[in-house]
């Protein structure tokens, strides 16, 4: 049996996933109207988290942050079966993924940081991206799960914090495209150019396709021989 902790978009995605699997899920969330309706759909709803974790041989995590873990962990160690892994999917810091996995650790527990890169649409066809690094013996018997709820399993390698700086990166490059993309549409705005022109342009050019070319020239430090400039931008 496998609990899902956070029933939220990308929690309810990855819970019909599992059912449609045939998967035995509980849940749980602290918001007990969001996770109703899944009852509907085969899953175990329980008020209390320490029910719903009991018996489980896999407890996913997909919370809002840091704070929402720790607290959720604390509430549910004392009901954990002595086998139980603990897999979180949440966004966190480097720092608190760290330290979850040797704190939790030392008490005999198993704690994998798995971040994704998945909309809840992603979450519901087991399709985009999820990251994983830590302990390799420990990866390697968890892949096989992992691998049917995603279309892709990265490993960082063994540094436990790996996986949370990869995840917070990406995030990075999703804003800074999110604000290029408020800029130019602020540019055509400007200009009186209607905004969905934005689409045309997009279907013939595909800014996405530089970045990681451009990545490998910028890390690699070889600025002498430039393709592209900034003050011809300007």
């Amino acid at each position: 049996m496998i609990a899902f902790l956070g029933t939220g978009l990308l929690g309810s995605g990855f819970v019909r996933a599992a059912l449609k699997r045939g998967e035995k899920i509980n849940v749980w969330n602290r918001t007990l109207d969001k996770a109703a309706s899944l009852g509907h759909e085969g899953a175990s709803v329980f008020p209390l988290v320490t029910d719903a974790v009991k018996g489980a041989d896999r407890v996913h995590l997909v919370l809002s942050d840091d704070d929402a873990v720790e607290a959720v962990i604390k509430d549910i160690l004392p009901a954990l079966a002595k086998d139980t892994v603990i897999i979180d999917h949440t966004s966190t810091s480097v720092k608190g993924a760290v330290a979850r996995t040797k704190k939790l650790a030392a008490l005999g527990v198993t704690y994998q940081h798995c971040p994704v890169f998945m909309s809840p649409q992603n979450a519901l066809e087991s399709s985009g991206m999820m990251l994983i690094s830590g302990e390799k013996a420990r990866y390697t018997r968890l892949k096989s799960a992992l691998e049917v709820m995603t279309g892709k399993l990265v490993y960082f390698g063994t540094d436990p914090g790996r996986a949370a700086a990869m995840k917070l990166a990406g995030n990075l490059m999703l804003m800074a495209i999110t604000t290029g993309l408020a800029d130019a549409a602020a540019f055509l705005k400007a200009l009186d150019i209607s905004r969905d022109e934005i689409n045309n342009l997009f279907e013939n050019f595909n800014p996405g396709m530089s970045v990681q070319p451009r990545a490998k020239r910028m890390l690699a430090g070889t600025f002498d021989n430039p393709s592209w400039e900034l003050n011809i931008d300007r």
